[in-house]
């Protein structure tokens, strides 16, 4: 028997709560933050300007809940993959385990960044704040970018050997990210290049492919250099 309970429907204020931030991501990733108005922001949302004081105390407090947006979805994006990686290295990680979880994390990656749609307004908001921080990159960075760059060095560490915390591991996976964001932020001259209308779920097993294939050869070159 089913014990599990209904979730409950949201309420209208917890709603408009959520309209804003997504309207708030997307206008301050397409227009910057000094670009956007509150004004904007409420009519986007079909909600009240008023309820952006309300919610959040005015646009500083939005942009924060914006940051929190991303953090809490990339964070279910990763532990989809990455969410028991901890105990298993805990445990005695093998190699071979290591190298399939860095290929499933790749694999991840392309599957939201790349070919999901809304992966676009977050990483338009990240690169904005990449280009002038504050304390939303702060916020995302403690909760997304520091903690899952550290789980992958450590999972690097088992399958090559090379110390997590060295500058060549850790500059070895930005590259290994880095180059799943490049199918994101050069999105139009790729789909020109390659004769695609978009990137989804057609033409994104090519991308996984290949940066499949850039892990094992780096894997490979790490493994001979060992011998």
């Amino acid at each position: 028997m089913d014990t599990k309970k209904p979730s409950r429907p949201a309420s209208p204020a917890d709603q408009t709560r959520e309209a804003l931030v997504l309207a708030a991501l997307r206008l301050f990733g397409r227009q910057g933050f000094d670009g956007t108005s509150t004004r904007e922001i409420a009519a986007a949302a079909n909600a009240n300007i008023g309820s952006i004081a309300y919610h959040f105390g005015g646009k500083d407090g939005l942009r924060m809940a914006a940051a929190d947006h991303i953090v809490s979805t990339i964070q279910t994006v990763a532990g989809s993959v990455l969410g028991h990686v901890d105990q298993s290295l805990d445990a005695g990680m093998d190699r071979e385990v290591a190298h399939r979880q860095l290929a499933a994390a790749v694999e991840r990656m392309v599957g939201f960044i790349v070919a999901r749609p809304e992966a676009g307004e977050i990483v338009q908001f990240m690169l904005r704040e990449l280009a002038h921080p504050t304390e939303a990159l702060d916020r995302i960075y403690a909760g997304v970018f520091e903690p899952t760059h550290r789980r992958l060095c450590r999972i690097w560490e088992v399958a090559t050997g090379e110390p997590a915390e060295s500058d060549r591991t850790k500059l070895t996976i930005f590259t290994l990210i880095g180059q799943v964001i490049y199918f994101r932020i050069a999105r139009e001259p790729v789909m020109r290049r390659m004769g695609w209308s978009d990137i989804g779920p057609r033409e994104a097993p090519l991308l996984v492919d290949v940066v499949k294939s850039n892990l094992d050869a780096i894997l490979t070159a790490r493994k001979g250099g060992q011998s």
